[in-house]
């Protein structure tokens, strides 16, 4: 029996599995990089052991290093999570080899999958290993690893060479390794795939399906089981794959088998030999909790001869910390607060008061909604995720929403080109226009020890907010009845809720200031000073660092005084475990670079200067 379990890994995953070991009794211990000192996961485990450093080369993808915190802590076994060393033979065997129980397939199953060549071959699928024009568009990939890391769609034969050498460094940081292979891309197919259980009995379970196609940069961003619109005949090939998939490498554990529905047909694209960051939507339809099963297996016992039968329906949306409207770009900060309504699931490794940083992963939580039809679970995450309360760095939520509400989302039309073709409808700015006064007005009677009123006729105060990239100047009075604006009735007013009458319509707006960051509702504001900082101002042709990272690359004879083209790749910065392209703003000349591979930025840095011609 297990008695005290490590998780080899951080963030929401590793506080999810340590809730379920709670839940049956079982010993917690957490790793933590020195980023991640403070960390939720770090704090609600029974034990916790440092790893010095911050990157996950140095520290979560320390195999040594894991094996040795378990055995000082006492641990006898390790939970892999996902990512990291999750999919890693040879962590999984040295695990063994210190005579703590792996909670996760043997490392023979995880050889043999965990690399997407072996995998196809094992499927009898054979890469593509020369790329000719008749075979674009492809899809280079990295061979270990997931999550969209490593992974270029090429479309042009001339960007082969330079998405490849990207592909294999992107892989070689997030998974120590750099092997990458290239595929047929298929367009606009959906993303499905079974989730497996298999015990070391003899039994595999296929429970049910998932609908992940909505995703960016390769990345799933919202997914939901069972997946919508199959046919019988097509659901019955998926679990037939996936079964033999997992007794082609007598697979124990919990595991994952992904396809690529196109034309009606499912094409195999790679098993994932762990749990699944998307596990909390089979979770709910089936009843099951899949970590306190892995930890069943792990222990020897056997599963029920027949999986349990699926329930309802299920919606997993993951919000994360960046800005959709450019580029994904991953946004750091202090999280002040993350509340939901009750009635909807929400895993996490953030609390109120956590700074979300650049070493990892943005993703702060994931929402499931569970509900007894498809139309009822969408309707109930899309309306909690409108109400939550997200406060701080800018994040995805309305993106979230408004995918969930999507007519082609709703319909189960949905593919993997769904961003490609509604991004810019899906981020178009529709802030509350009396979000402005809102604030005004709570700041107003926040900073006011009276009340603000004087006994003399008021000119209007007026103040100033950035709301979606556009300024907004407010005017209100104080007089003896109160606080008042034209054309709107101040119904109430304080430092925490506004209540404004427009148009015989009474809405009520929550509001919460951090220094000069307000949120109104959902909307967010900056308030902005009387008169503008002139240090602020920068030359046209900046570039300014998006994101807090390094630089990682600049493009190969670049120096001042190049002449470059709009849109031409200038540098590269990795945030996030991921690389962002930075591209020049105009064509012209390379007048200043301030930027060189190694170097530290924050957001707004200044990294070059292109002189328009």
């Amino acid at each position: 029996m297990i008695s005290t379990v490590l998780v080899a890994n951080r963030g929401e995953i590793a506080c999810r599995i340590f809730r379920t070991c709670r839940e049956l009794g079982i010993g917690t211990v957490a790793v933590y990089s020195d980023a991640d000192e403070n960390a939720l996961h770090a704090r609600v485990a029974d034990a916790a052991v440092r790893l010095p450093g911050a990157t996950p080369a140095e520290t979560y993808l320390r195999g040594d290093l894991i094996v040795k915190a378990a055995v000082a802590a006492g641990a006898d076994a390790v939970h892999p999570g996902y990512g990291f060393l999750s999919e890693n033979a040879g962590f999984a065997r040295a695990v063994a080899d210190a005579g703590l129980t792996w909670i996760g397939p043997p490392p023979e199953a995880i050889e043999a999958m965990a690399s997407k060549t072996r995998a196809k071959e094992l499927m009898g699928i054979a890469p593509l290993d020369q790329v000719t024009e008749a075979d674009l568009p492809v899809l280079v990939k990295a061979a270990a690893g997931g999550g969209g890391r490593g992974m270029r769609v090429v479309r042009h034969l001339a960007d082969l060479d330079a998405e490849l050498a990207a592909a294999r460094a992107e892989a070689a940081s997030a998974f120590g390794d750099g092997e990458v292979f290239v595929e047929p891309y298929v367009e606009n197919g959906r993303h499905v795939e079974v989730q497996i259980l298999a015990d070391t009995h003899g039994t595999v379970w296929a429970l049910g399906t998932r609908d992940c196609s909505l995703q960016r940069r390769h990345q799933k961003v919202i997914e939901e089981a069972p997946a919508p619109g199959l046919t019988a005949s097509l659901t019955e090939d998926l679990y037939e794959q996936a079964i033999r998939a997992a007794r082609a490498v007598d697979y124990a554990g919990a595991g994952t088998v992904e396809f690529l529905v196109a034309d009606g047909k499912a094409h195999f694209l790679e098993m994932n030999t762990r749990l699944q960051v998307e596990h909390p939507v089979t979770e709910a339809v089936c009843g099951v909790d899949l970590v306190a099963l892995q930890l069943r297996v792990a222990e020897g016992h056997a599963l029920e001869t027949d999986p349990p039968r699926a329930r309802g329906h299920a919606v997993e949306a993951r919000l994360y910390a960046e800005d959709p409207a450019n580029g994904w770009a991953p946004q750091t900060g202090r999280l002040h607060r993350l509340a939901v309504p009750d009635g909807i699931r929400l895993d996490t490794g953030y609390t109120d008061g956590d700074d979300i940083g650049v070493h990892y992963d943005p993703m702060l939580a994931k929402a499931v909604a569970h509900a007894p039809t498809r139309t009822e679970a969408i309707r109930l995450l899309a309306g909690a995720l409108e109400r939550a309360a997200v406060h701080g760095p800018l994040t995805n939520r309305d993106l979230l929403v408004r995918s969930l509400r999507h007519e082609e989302f709703t319909a189960g039309r949905m593919d993997t080109g769904f961003y490609d073709r509604h991004l810019p409808e899906l981020t178009a700015p529709a802030p509350d226009p009396l979000a402005p006064l809102a604030a005004a007005l709570a700041d107003a009677h926040g900073r006011s020890r009276f009340g603000g009123w004087r006994n003399l006729p008021s000119q209007p105060q007026v103040k100033r907010y950035a709301m979606a990239g556009e300024e907004h100047e407010v005017r209100y009075r104080h007089t003896r009845t109160g606080l008042t604006a034209d054309g709107v009735r101040v119904v109430h007013a304080d430092a925490r809720l506004v209540v404004l009458e427009a148009d015989g319509v009474r809405r009520r707006y929550e509001v919460a200031r951090y220094g000069d960051r307000v949120h109104v509702n959902a909307t967010a504001l900056t308030a902005l000073p009387r008169f503008p900082d002139p240090t602020t101002q920068h030359a046209p042709g900046s570039l300014l660092a998006p994101m807090p990272g390094t630089v990682v690359r600049v493009a190969e004879g670049l120096t001042e005084g190049t002449a470059v083209q709009a849109g031409q790749p200038l540098l590269w910065l990795e945030a996030m475990k991921m690389e962002h392209k930075i591209t020049a703003p105009v064509t012209g000349t390379l007048t200043t670079l301030h930027a060189v591979p190694g170097q530290q930025v924050t957001v707004g840095s200044l990294l070059a200067v292109v002189g328009e011609t």
